[in-house]
């Protein structure tokens, strides 16, 4: 059995081999060059070997083709000389020659423009055998750089060591006035720069005035024009230019008409990185025939704006060669932009009302994927005319508001959150102005002209008009939710990745904890598959290391999170889905590198298991145990702002008040156990007998208390000026119902016995003792409980005496 496997895959081997022929050596490659035919020539380096990917469509190509002229190849550029400057690059290049001549190039294992491009360099190779046209030499663009480079000056700035840099150690070199770094001598990729393609924009609707509304449709669909210019071309540039069309009955005409007025010149690209851009644009010219495309894309420019064959409104560039011969041409001296970072896809809400939405419903969606947009929320409802009056609350006292809630709230309404690199101006730019009169007058192919409805006022369209507007609105359809995201531990050392795809997605991660499961745990989380065979094997598996648990936030969080993950199979995941992070991440099914609740009652039940009770606020960051805010469910984000601000000042403010409280506690009880003893030492037999006239003197008994305070403490001499005049008459009456106490309170006889001033000496200790004593002990003494009724009759008493005697 294993013998029969190994011959046939010596037999699929052969056949590779002889589809490709080896290429090893200088002579080897001299003798190819030397060759009739087309050479498509995969350039590889050992270390990476060549691209695979695309044998079986060379074979079937080559099947189909039949064509001896045609060859394939591959040759390693580690041992040959003459493709020495390719060595340092592991990204597919495939090499087109004929009679020795490169004739194209293209980088990328791009199979359906290495094809095209096969057929047309084919063709064109036929023509040139029979004497009916001329072989074309292109120079490779990064290798004709690199040429430019190694023919410079070395730079003056000198490296570390001290010495000039030169190609051997530092790469630096200026190039357009640029310092250019190479790295070492085995790495010389350049800069990746934007995939850019060249559009004309050709004298027919140039004439027509139809420049301005084409260049409004090109940046409807997220195209950025980055270079633009106006000529008439010549009838030898004309002639260069469709050289591949001369064959053609039309092609004399063609020339004619290229020539007969201005053109209008364009460089576009799409994107930080421009990927894609030449074939995104060439769909939305629609096909060369403008018959054709009238009656297959409709909505394409050639259909809009075209009149016949090759008076078709515009040109572009076919594959990515032609664009660079197409650039060198009308723009020799243009450097393409260098290709950004990662996208960063902006979000807007997209609501197709009641009355557009029950006639094309699927017309728009149709519209809005080819304008680039993804599709990242969708939900279809039904709104109350409470909800639609909150919803357009900003304009309420406008003429038109109620008939707008009444559109809104008459029947089912579709609201969409939309993801592009430019989405809230890219899906305005599609609804055109808001007054129907002119949005039929100025865009009437956008969907508020196209889509009006008859005898209604109201457009049919929603849009956010700014980043923060389409994050409120947003959450009004699509309410944050929670999930929990798990990367098991065969994934784990690829978490940073994942945490970037998780970012991308517009999650966020509200919390995160790395652990290593115990079985108990890793039984408990995944209960609910106790029933399935893989059961056992999934437990062990999650408790074998460290797995990374998230919390994550957004709206449609549950379902988002599962999309993105894709099938629970990898193998599956890479034919369905092969963007999701179990296609790219995942080993097999009980190592699928990530996890994902299935509902949100489950996302509850593991986030609770996992991080215990947390508190979420509207927009879904995490509520800190020690903030102590409550976030109201419907509360929006732009709410957040002031009131955990205000909420801070007033616990501030009360724990000063608290702290300023404790501080004058002690202080104030020391002031009144003084108060107390004061009244003791000064009392008499004579001063009980004229206990009635105690209400007059009550004058001079603060001045007695400031003397003597001003003795024994200054400080709370200090306190009790500054306190207000309200608490300095509660003061006054407390004193007077503690004297009152005293004084009917039984005393020893022997103190009874004793002169005034004897008494007043001997006192004044035992008190001072008693006043600790009493500020030591908050809770009454038996005696104060028991005389505490007495004391209110005494004192209710008291009071009228004063008011008799005043």
């Amino acid at each position: 059995m294993a013998d029969k496997k190994k011959a046939s895959n010596m037999a699929r081997r052969k056949q590779e081999i002889q589809l490709q022929q080896e290429i090893e050596t200088q002579e080897e490659w001299e003798d190819i060059m030397s060759k009739e035919g087309l050479y498509v020539v995969d350039v590889y380096q050992e270390w990476c070997g060549p691209c695979t990917g695309l044998v079986a469509n060379l074979k079937r190509l080559k099947n189909e083709l039949g064509d001896d002229l045609l060859h394939f190849a591959i040759a390693k550029a580690d041992t040959i000389d003459a493709l020495e400057k390719y060595r340092g690059r592991c990204e597919p290049c495939f090499l087109f020659y004929a009679g020795g001549v490169l004739v194209a190039v293209i980088r990328g294992a791009n199979s359906p423009m290495v094809m095209r491009t096969v057929t047309e360099q084919l063709q064109q190779e036929h023509k040139v055998i029979d004497g009916t046209a001329e072989r074309k030499e292109i120079k490779d663009p990064y290798i004709s750089m690199v040429d430019t480079m190694d023919d410079m000056d070395e730079d003056e700035e000198e490296t570390e060591e001290g010495r000039p840099a030169s190609k051997k150690d530092g790469k630096q070199m200026r190039f357009k006035g640029e310092l250019v770094n190479f790295g070492d001598e085995n790495d010389r990729s350049q800069e990746a720069k934007k995939e850019v393609t060249v559009a004309i924009i050709k004298p027919d609707a140039v004439q027509a005035g139809k420049v301005d509304e084409i260049l409004a449709e090109i940046k409807t669909q997220g195209i950025e024009i980055l270079k633009q210019e106006e000529r008439v071309m010549t009838e030898e540039e004309a002639t260069n230019m469709y050289t591949h069309l001369q064959e053609e009955e039309f092609f004399k005409d063609l020339i004619t008409f290229m020539t007969s007025g201005p053109s209008h010149i364009l460089v576009l690209t799409k994107g930080r990185t421009g990927e894609n851009i030449i074939n995104n644009f060439r769909d939305l010219l629609g096909p060369t025939s403008v018959e054709e495309a009238k009656e297959k894309q409709p909505e394409s420019l050639r259909a809009k704006h075209g009149q016949e064959t090759y008076m078709n409104a515009l040109h572009g560039s076919s594959s990515e060669d032609q664009a660079m011969r197409e650039l060198g041409f009308f723009f020799p001296d243009y450097v393409i932009p260098a290709a950004e970072g990662k996208p960063k896809l902006q979000r807007t809400l997209a609501l197709i009302r009641p009355d557009a939405f029950k006639l094309h419903k699927e017309e728009v969606i149709q519209m809005i994927n080819e304008a680039g947009f993804k599709i990242a929320l969708q939900k279809e409802m039904l709104l109350t005319k409470e909800m639609a009056e909150d919803f357009y609350k900003e304009h309420k006292g406008q003429e038109y508001f109620d008939e707008l809630v009444t559109r809104m709230s008459s029947g089912p309404l579709m609201a969409l959150g939309l993801a592009r690199e430019d989405a809230v101006e890219g899906w305005r730019g599609m609804l055109g102005p808001k007054e129907l009169d002119k949005a039929k007058e100025e865009a009437p192919d956008s969907l508020r002209a196209k889509f009006a409805v008859d005898d209604v006022m109201i457009n049919q369209f929603h849009g956010s008009d700014s980043e923060d507007s389409a994050q409120k609105e947003l959450e009004f359809f699509f309410p944050v939710q929670q999930t929990m995201a798990v990367i098991k531990p065969d994934a784990l050392g690829t978490k940073d990745e994942i945490i970037e795809k998780v970012h991308e997605a517009g999650f966020k991660i509200a919390a995160r904890k790395e652990t290593t499961l115990s079985m108990e745990i890793a039984k408990e989380f995944y209960s609910d598959h106790k029933d399935k065979d893989y059961y056992n094997d999934l437990v062990e598996h999650m408790a074998s290391g460290p797995t990374m648990f998230m919390v994550l936030s957004r709206e449609d969080a549950v379902d988002g999170w599962r999309s993105l993950i894709g099938p629970t199979d990898p193998e599956k995941a890479k034919e369905d889905s092969p963007e999701s992070l179990r296609a790219l991440y995942g080993g097999d099914i009980l190592k699928n590198a990530v996890h994902g609740s299935s509902n949100t009652e489950r996302a509850k039940d593991h986030i609770q298991k996992i991080f215990g009770d947390l508190k979420f606020t509207c927009d879904g960051w995490l509520v800190k145990e020690d903030s102590q805010m409550e976030v109201p469910s419907d509360q929006t984000e732009g709410d957040l702002e002031e009131p955990p601000k205000q909420e801070q000042a007033e616990e501030q403010e009360q724990e000063a008040e608290a702290a300023k409280t404790e501080e004058e506690k002690p202080q104030e009880e020391e002031q009144k156990s003084t108060e107390e003893a004061k009244p003791s030492e000064e009392e008499t037999p004579k001063e009980e007998e004229k206990a009635p006239e105690e209400p007059p003197k009550t004058e001079e008994e603060p001045k007695q208390e400031e003397a003597k305070t001003e003795e024994e403490s200054p400080k709370e001499e200090e306190k009790s000026e500054e306190a207000p005049k309200e608490e300095e008459k509660k003061e006054e009456e407390k004193k007077e119902e503690e004297v009152k106490q005293e004084e009917e309170a039984p005393k020893p006889a022997e103190e009874e016995a004793k002169p005034e001033g004897e008494g007043e000496a001997k006192t004044e200790e035992p008190e001072q003792q008693k006043t600790e004593e009493q500020t030591k002990t908050e809770e009454p003494t038996p005696e104060e409980t028991k005389t505490e009724g007495e004391d209110e009759k005494k004192e209710e008493e008291t009071k009228t005496e004063g008011e008799g005697a005043a």
